[in-house]
């Protein structure tokens, strides 16, 4: 019997660790992981500088009846080639196109950008949405190992990017961040190891009864 595809998609507080289990998972299912990948492939197909997609990247836009009437029509639509060609909305359309097009025909992870809802919209069939997630002395700790900082530039970057990545996801998908309903497995790193949570992942994947 051969394998069957199926896609992961992983929301994750920053300093949980949620990146580098991705990554690990890529490698132990040897399916592709996409990350910042997204934008490159949204430059290319767009002819936009990938710089416009990484200042945009993961942030809420401004558009306040975008915000009234955002989510899921959005997401599903082609980007537009006229003058909002560059509007945040319209970035975020083209990322949606990259997202549901690596996703169409082969198995793989891939991390943030509202991957979770994008996916699910276009019916994406075994589709597996994690959201990682540690208490706030977890992160800061890991935050402080990683990026080399002190406990307050840790603590700092920890509350400004989940704000951003909160405010994105309600900005695109008017759905809550952390609502956990939003999710097929929640995953707390607090006190679990990289290594068993890349275990937890593939043993629900069987219960889920998809061939690896």
């Amino acid at each position: 019997m051969g394998k069957d595809k199926f896609n992961i998609t992983i929301n994750r507080l920053y300093g949980s660790g949620g990146r580098i289990m991705g990554k690990r998972l890529s490698e132990e299912l040897g399916i592709p992981f996409y990350d910042e990948e997204i934008l490159k492939m949204a430059s290319e197909e767009s002819a936009i500088g990938e710089h416009l997609f990484r200042l945009n990247d993961e942030k809420a836009g401004s558009n306040l009846f975008f915000r009234a009437l955002g989510g899921l029509k959005t997401s599903l639509e082609e980007p537009s080639l006229d003058d909002d060609l560059t509007s945040p909305e319209n970035l975020f359309r083209f990322q949606a196109k990259m997202m549901r097009h690596v996703a169409a025909d082969q198995s793989c992870i891939i991390m943030g950008r509202c991957a979770d809802f994008v996916l699910g919209a276009a019916g994406i069939k075994n589709l597996v949405r994690l959201f990682v997630y540690a208490d706030s002395t977890t992160c800061i700790r890991r935050v402080m190992e990683v990026d080399g900082v002190d406990t307050k530039e840790a603590l700092r970057r920890v509350n400004r990017i989940s704000k951003e990545r909160r405010d994105y996801y309600k900005y695109y998908t008017g759905k809550e961040w952390e609502d956990m309903s939003n999710y097929d497995l929640p995953i707390n790193t607090t006190t679990l190891e990289l290594e068993p949570a890349v275990q937890l992942v593939k043993e629900y994947l069987r219960l889920r009864n998809i061939n690896l």
